[in-house]
């Protein structure tokens, strides 16, 4: 499945609250924005951090149903943070990648760095190719 990873430059103010602090993350992984106006995805992204900081995965129902949200908003969202490659799918339901935030972006800043230098190696072959 191709990954999509997005990183959004954006000053960080001195957050006031754990919160503010969790969703200047999100919105610097591109995981919420303007689009995201009642913070579902932002309060599934929340949800999946406690359940994974128990190792406890969790359903899309059981989100929903804490979440008073429907079914297929939460599993929207999922597949949006599956594909940026920060959720993983298991038998039991949904968790973050990794059990830790810091690890969690470690991973996809090795996931970057894989991908451009595979991008840096096909640009290096293009360009011989070409005779450049």
């Amino acid at each position: 499945m191709p990954q999509r990873i997005t990183i959004v430059r954006i000053r960080k103010d001195n957050p006031e609250n754990i919160n503010e602090e969790l969703r200047w993350l999100g919105i610097s992984l591109g995981l919420f924005g303007l689009r995201d106006r009642d913070s579902s995805c932002f309060r599934v992204f929340i949800t999946l951090l406690k359940r994974t900081k128990k190792n406890e995965a969790v359903t899309s129902d059981e989100i929903a149903d804490k979440l008073k949200l429907s079914r297929g908003t939460v599993v929207h969202h999922l597949n949006n943070l599956i594909e940026s490659g920060l959720v993983i799918r298991t038998r039991e339901g949904y968790l973050l990648r990794e059990n830790t935030l810091e690890r969690l972006i470690k991973e996809i800043k090795r996931d970057v760095e894989t991908s451009i230098e595979e991008i840096e190696n096909a640009a290096k072959e293009i360009d011989q190719r070409l005779g450049l």
